[in-house]
């Protein structure tokens, strides 16, 4: 690691994480006083150890568990062909080369694997719930849809729901609307046909008129299409309101709180069986 000679990368690695041996450190150190292109290459590894370390939980390497992991690479048996000629020495400080790849790889590839995992489970576990939220507003939308369509039909066929034609009294072809009122559960749909055209800032606006003698209320604003014809469905009225009359009058695009004469479409509503 000293001389011409560049530090191998697994070195660098080991010895920007501290887990070399004081000797082997202060090689190293030596070296890169002298060495740009090792100090370079250092630096990279310092980076990749920086961005892996923020990437997984940090927990704290129990003490001695390092030197008992490398007293166990040591106490391996080594293959026959290892053994044969192989007298006995003193051992030397110097870890055997295998055993120190090996101490230095096998924690990191564990770590890289489990990070690998992770990241996979991650991006699945994201995309199933990106599909379940999908789903369920899909399933919310269609019982909003469901619903709607329930409500209409029991309005329209209702016992105690009472129709109405209204019509302007004038030579065909006259304006005219048809409506069905529920007041005990605020429903109303109106059809109008032959409407008269109307400007951009203005609108068509349908009032309940109270049997009780109260102000007409307001039930809605709709505009006519190329031939005159526009519809009404279920606008958001309250509940209970005995009619006597429903009417519809030309207000601004925004609509009004009460009627601007003259009344355009008007009919009287049968008794109330309900």
């Amino acid at each position: 690691m000293t001389g011409h000679r560049h530090i191998p990368q697994e070195d660098l690695t080991l010895y920007a994480m501290h887990a070399l041996g004081s000797e082997e450190q202060a090689q190293i150190a030596a070296h890169l006083e002298g060495c740009e292109e090792c100090r370079a290459n250092l630096a990279k590894e310092s980076a990749t150890l920086a961005l892996l370390a923020m990437s997984v939980e940090h927990r704290r390497l129990p003490e001695g568990a390092r030197n008992r992991f490398l007293e166990r690479i040591k106490a391996a048996p080594l293959p026959a062909s290892r053994v044969v000629g192989i007298t006995d020495r003193v051992p030397s400080p110097q870890r055997p080369a295998k055993a120190r790849t090996a101490s230095r790889w096998i924690p990191w590839a564990a770590t890289a694997a489990l990070l690998l995992i992770s990241l996979v489970l991650g991006v699945k576990l994201r995309q199933a719930n990106d599909e379940l939220r999908s789903k369920s507003a899909l399933v919310e939308a269609q019982a909003d849809a469901s619903q709607r369509a329930q409500r209409v039909l029991e309005l329209l066929t209702a016992p105690a729901a009472r129709h109405v034609l209204l019509t302007a009294g004038t030579p065909h072809p006259a304006p005219s609307a048809r409506a069905a009122y529920l007041a005990s559960r605020g429903a109303l749909i109106l059809e109008a046909s032959n409407l008269a055209p109307i400007a951009p800032n203005k609108t068509y606006e349908l009032w309940i008129i109270p049997a009780n003698g109260h102000p007409p209320v307001p039930a809605g604003l709709f505009r006519p299409d190329a031939a005159g014809n526009a519809h009404l469905v279920l606008p958001d009225i309250p509940s209970g309101i005995k009619a006597k009359a429903l009417g519809v009058t030309v207000e601004s695009a925004s609509g009004s709180t009460s009627p601007t004469l003259p009344i355009v479409l008007a009919g009287a509503l049968p008794a109330d069986t309900e």
